[in-house]
């Protein structure tokens, strides 16, 4: 389902959907799975990196339209030209639907995180960046080095699932690795995490002022969406806060 452009100036906050292309989607798993999801790409030119999306855990309400990923669908495609992948792993129910399968603790789901890198594939979409969210992040840690990915975004990574060596493994690879880091996370701080991220010179990590595990709030969900543009398209930015943009709205 196209998404057109609208006649009005809207503010770009919450969760507005921006003019794009938004496809429902099916992945099948190398297991025999199917898994639901949507693929969310620029309107009217072609995408100039793409964003594979990797939910929090589903045990506690983690799912594609977990708010931020959500909105990076919404908005992204129109405001930097980036393709946006969300999909439910195994076992997981949003309104798009229910994904085959049951929750597996992050080991079943490697064969999710490689459906999902197979439909990138498939469809030539460009310059594939994981951005995991919480239990995201475990998987784009331990499987995100088995797929030609340019790099891995984390939104507040716990580091339960991830081993030392799963980071450890990302120290010789010529990939982007950015942490994002809430001042206040109930998993893991700043401090600590630039400690456990040392073991990755090349890794970037970000603290965020007054940022908590979940990102709620406009400002913090404008925060994450500029961090991910800036490392993916830097050319997109500053985001515009009104649609259309201020400087193509007719007087």
């Amino acid at each position: 389902m196209n998404s057109s452009p609208s006649t009005t100036t809207i503010d770009v906050r919450g969760g507005v959907e921006l003019p794009a292309r938004r496809e429902p989607i099916e992945l099948t798993t190398r297991d025999g799975l199917t898994l639901v999801g949507e693929l969310a790409t620029p309107l009217s030119r072609p995408p100039v990196a793409t964003l594979v999306t990797l939910h929090p855990l589903p045990t506690a309400g983690g799912f594609m339209d977990s708010h931020i990923l959500r909105k990076a669908a919404g908005r992204l495609p129109a405001l930097a030209d980036l393709a946006v992948l969300r999909f439910n792993t195994r076992g997981t129910t949003s309104p798009r639907g229910t994904s085959d399968g049951t929750f597996d603790e992050g080991i079943g789901e490697r064969a999710d995180v490689a459906a999902a890198m197979d439909f990138v594939t498939a469809r030539g979409l460009p310059r594939p960046w994981l951005v995991g969210w919480s239990f995201g992040t475990e998987l784009a840690l331990k499987y995100g080095l088995e797929h030609p990915i340019e790099g891995a975004i984390l939104l507040s990574p716990p580091l339960h699932r991830a081993t030392p060596n799963d980071l450890a493994a990302w120290t010789d690879q010529n990939r982007a690795l950015v942490a994002l880091i809430p001042e206040f996370d109930d998993y893991l701080r700043p401090t600590e995490a630039r400690e456990r991220f040392a073991a990755v010179p090349r890794a970037r990590v970000i603290g965020v002022d007054g940022g908590k595990h979940l990102w709620v709030g406009e400002n913090l969900t404008r925060r994450v969406l500029e961090e991910i543009v800036a490392t993916v398209n830097p050319a997109a930015l500053p985001l515009p806060t009104v649609w259309p943009p201020e400087e193509t709205t007719e007087s």
